[in-house]
Parts: C-alpha cells; structure tokens; sequence
C-alpha cells in the first residue's frame, strides 16, 4: 500500500490510528517433530503452541475492541 496515501486518507478523516501491536502480526510455528519422540510429547508442544496462539488472537480482538470503543465504532 502507498504510505502516502495511507496518510492522507487519515488526514482527510481527521483520525490517526494505532500501530498494531507487533506481537498481534507474529504467526505461530508448528511444533518441532523430533526424530524417534514420544508422539505424546509433540502433541503436547503442538497444543501450546495452539494455546499460544488463541491467546494471541484474544489480544488482536481486545486490541480491535479497544480501538472501536475509543472512536465511538458500531458493530
């Protein structure tokens, strides 16, 4: 996208949004399979990385929230 024209259209609606927060653009990596491993243990390091990134999503849509109740936003 043209920064330009980012910046322009917020000066044309008077509003200057937040940065997204950096950890809300991080993607979660799968777990690491490790030759000769209990399956067990890589489910169980799959499921927090699961764990990981519900929670990650959870700050995006509180993030987003936030961002719509500061600027009066219907849903």
């Amino acid at each position: 996208m043209n920064r330009a024209s980012v910046i322009k259209g917020q000066a044309a609606a008077g509003i200057i949004l937040p940065p997204l927060p950096e950890d809300l653009r991080r993607q979660e990596a799968h777990a690491p399979v490790l030759e000769g491993e209990p399956v067990i243990a890589i489910l169980a390091r799959e499921r927090q990385a699961l764990d990981r990134a519900n929670a990650r999503q959870g700050r995006s849509v509180q993030f987003y929230d936030d961002l719509t109740s500061s600027y009066g936003a219907r849903r």
